[in-house]
């Protein structure tokens, strides 16, 4: 049984599932069971919205419970509202694209490229600098540039 626990947090780890404080899951259901898991934190979280709507739990009571703020617990029941389950899944952190990589810059680098040739990520990024007052990494423009490189653009 061991070997399933360590495989089970390992995939809830790996799929962002994981609650981190399971110390804070204080709910009857959780103490004891082989079913109610408090390191699943879908879980977890389905089961606060349960105890709210089903079993009339109040809002403070279930978010204490269950360790969540009841700010917390309105973004849960926001989220499994909009969505259903799927909503309960984690969101991976950060932003999701090149947002300071806009079209317009992109059209700069490759302005630039047909212009002056080969140049490297750090020379793109000084040029932008220079041109559009926008810090950009090197790291972010050559990822970018092989994004398009593997769509074919």
């Amino acid at each position: 049984m061991l070997n399933y626990d360590k495989q089970k947090e390992q995939h809830l780890r790996n799929c962002g599932a994981w609650n981190a404080t399971t110390d804070a899951v204080t709910d009857g259901l959780f103490a004891d069971s082989d079913f109610f898991d408090p390191r699943d934190l879908i879980l977890v979280k389905y089961e606060m919205l349960r105890r709210v709507r089903v079993d009339c739990l109040s809002v403070m009571e279930a978010s204490q419970r269950f360790g969540f703020s009841r700010a917390g617990y309105y973004k849960v029941r926001s989220a499994y509202q909009r969505s259903g389950l799927i909503g309960l899944i984690p969101a991976r952190p950060g932003p999701r694209q090149a947002h300071k990589l806009t079209d317009e810059i992109l059209e700069f680098i490759d302005e630039q490229l047909a212009a002056q040739g080969e140049l490297s990520p750090s020379q793109l990024a000084v040029l932008i600098l220079q041109n559009h007052k926008l810090s950009v990494h090197p790291r972010s423009i050559e990822r970018a540039l092989a994004r398009r490189e593997k769509k074919g653009a």
